[in-house]
C-alpha cells in the first residue's frame, strides 16, 4: 500500500495554462509594455484569469520590472495574494509564475526569450543582474547586452526555465530573424521548452528535427485582457505552481502537457507572406517579386520560412501531444462584449464556454448563430481566410455548415 505522501504525489489533475501575458502599466500608471493596454496591471490580469477566463496557471513575463515587484509585494502584504510553497503567486485558484521576456541579438538578428523563476526573491536577483547589462529594466522586452549562453547559465543557477519565444515569427524570433538552427544560439540542454507562436503549430514545427526533444507550449502573448487565453496549454500536474510546471515541461513523474490549444495558423497574422506595397498575399516567399504589383517588399510568412529551413517531413515524436485548433470567443462572428458577458454569467468562464457547455445551452443564452459557430469551431469545421504581414486571418461570417 502506498504511503500518504506517495498517494498525494500521484493525484494529478488537468489545468489550463497561458504563460505569456504582458503588463501594460502599473497601478501607479508607470509604463511597462508600451504596446499593451493601460489596464493590464498585475492585479487586473490575475483577477481576469481567475474570474472570467478559468485559467489556473498564468505567466506574467514583465515581472523583472521593479515597480511590478513592488505591487506584487504590496498585494502579498495585504493578503490579496499568497506565495505558493512550490513557487508562484496565487490568487483564488489561479497561480502566476513570474517571468521576463528578454531581447538578445546574435546570429543574423534579434530574438526574444522567456525566462521564469520560482519566486519573487529570485526575480529580484534577476533584476539586479539585468540592470548591469540593460538600459531600462522597468520596461518589457529590453535588449540584454549579454550572450544567450550567459543568460541561460544564470537562469539555470536560479532553478528557472528558459523558453525561446514565438520562435517562427518574422520579427524578433530565433528562426524568423536570427538563425536557421536553434543549436547555433543556445545550449540545447538548458532549453526548457519551445513556444510556437500564433502563426505555427506542431505540424509545422515538427519539420525541424532539432525540436523533437522539446515540449511545445502555446501562449497568448496577450497585450489586452480579452486576448488572455487565445492560445493556452492543458497540463497534467499535481497543482498550479512553478515546480509542477517545470516537471510538466520536462515530462517527469507523469506530469506533461496533455494538449496545446492554439489558433489555426491560418488565423495568425504572420502565417503567409504578404506584400508591403499592395497588401496581397504571395503564393510563396520564393517568388522574386509580388505577382500582383511587382514590388520586392514583403513580410515573409511563417509557413514559407519553415519550408526554407525544414530538414524533414512533419514527424511527431512519441511524446508530442495533440495540437487542437482553438478559435477564441473574440474571433466568433457577432459575439460582442454584451453577449460574452451573458455567456460568462451563464457558464462562469471562457474555458467552460469553449470546452464544457452544451451547444443547446449556448443557443439559449447567445442565439442560434453563435452556438452554431462554436459547434463548428469544436468540430474543426470553420472556414477561414489566411492572415499574413501583420493582418490576422478571419472566420468566414457567411459559413452555413
Amino acid at each position: 500500500m502506498a504511503s500518504p505522501g506517495v498517494e498525494r504525489e500521484m493525484k494529478l489533475q488537468e489545468i489550463f495554462a497561458d504563460l505569456h501575458i504582458h503588463i501594460g502599466r502599473t497601478q501607479g500608471n508607470l509604463p511597462v509594455k508600451i504596446t499593451a493596454a493601460k489596464n493590464m496591471t498585475f492585479e487586473a490580469i490575475i483577477k481576469e484569469a481567475f474570474h472570467r477566463k478559468g485559467i489556473q496557471l498564468i505567466g506574467i513575463i514583465d515581472a523583472q520590472s521593479p515597480p511590478v515587484q513592488e505591487e506584487i509585494q504590496a498585494g502579498l502584504d495585504k493578503g490579496l495574494y499568497r506565495e505558493h510553497p512550490d513557487g508562484g503567486i496565487t490568487y483564488g485558484d489561479t497561480t502566476c509564475v513570474l517571468g521576463a521576456e528578454i531581447e538578445l541579438r546574435e546570429g543574423a538578428g534579434a530574438f526574444h526569450v522567456l525566462v521564469y523563476l520560482p519566486g519573487l526573491e529570485q526575480m529580484r536577483e534577476l533584476t539586479a543582474w539585468l540592470k548591469r547589462y540593460m538600459k531600462n529594466v522597468q520596461l518589457s522586452t529590453q535588449r540584454l547586452r549579454q550572450s544567450a549562453l550567459a543568460l541561460q547559465e544564470k537562469v539555470w543557477e536560479w532553478g528557472g526555465l528558459f523558453i525561446p519565444a514565438h520562435v517562427f515569427t518574422p520579427f524578433k524570433s530565433v528562426y524568423g530573424n536570427a538563425a536557421p538552427r536553434m543549436e547555433q544560439l543556445f545550449d540545447m540542454k538548458k532549453v526548457s521548452a519551445v513556444e510556437l507562436g500564433l502563426s505555427s503549430d506542431s505540424d509545422l514545427a515538427d519539420q525541424l528535427s532539432e525540436l523533437a526533444p522539446f515540449t511545445f507550449v502555446t501562449n497568448s502573448d496577450a497585450h489586452s485582457l480579452p486576448k488572455i487565453g487565445r492560445e493556452y496549454n492543458q497540463l497534467l500536474v499535481r497543482d498550479a505552481s512553478f515546480q509542477e510546471l517545470k516537471r510538466a515541461l520536462a515530462r517527469e513523474g507523469g506530469r506533461r502537457v496533455l494538449a496545446n490549444y492554439g489558433l489555426n495558423p491560418k488565423l495568425g497574422k504572420y502565417y503567409r507572406t504578404r506584400c508591403l506595397n499592395c497588401d496581397e498575399l504571395w503564393p510563396s516567399s520564393q517568388v522574386a517579386c509580388c505577382p500582383h504589383c511587382g514590388s520586392l517588399k514583403k513580410v515573409k510568412g511563417v509557413k514559407d520560412r519553415i519550408e526554407e529551413i525544414a530538414d524533414q517531413p512533419s514527424r511527431h515524436p512519441a511524446h508530442r501531444p495533440p495540437y487542437v485548433y482553438q478559435v477564441p470567443l473574440e474571433f466568433i462572428p457577432k459575439l460582442g462584449p454584451k453577449t460574452l458577458d451573458k455567456l460568462l454569467q451563464a457558464f462562469g468562464t471562457e474555458m467552460n464556454v469553449l470546452h464544457h457547455a452544451e451547444v443547446e445551452e449556448i443557443r439559449q443564452v447567445a442565439g442560434a448563430a453563435i452556438a452554431h459557430y462554436i459547434q463548428l469551431a469544436r468540430e474543426q469545421r470553420l472556414a477561414l481566410s489566411e492572415g499574413g504581414g501583420g493582418v490576422y486571418g478571419k472566420v468566414d461570417p457567411l459559413q452555413k455548415s
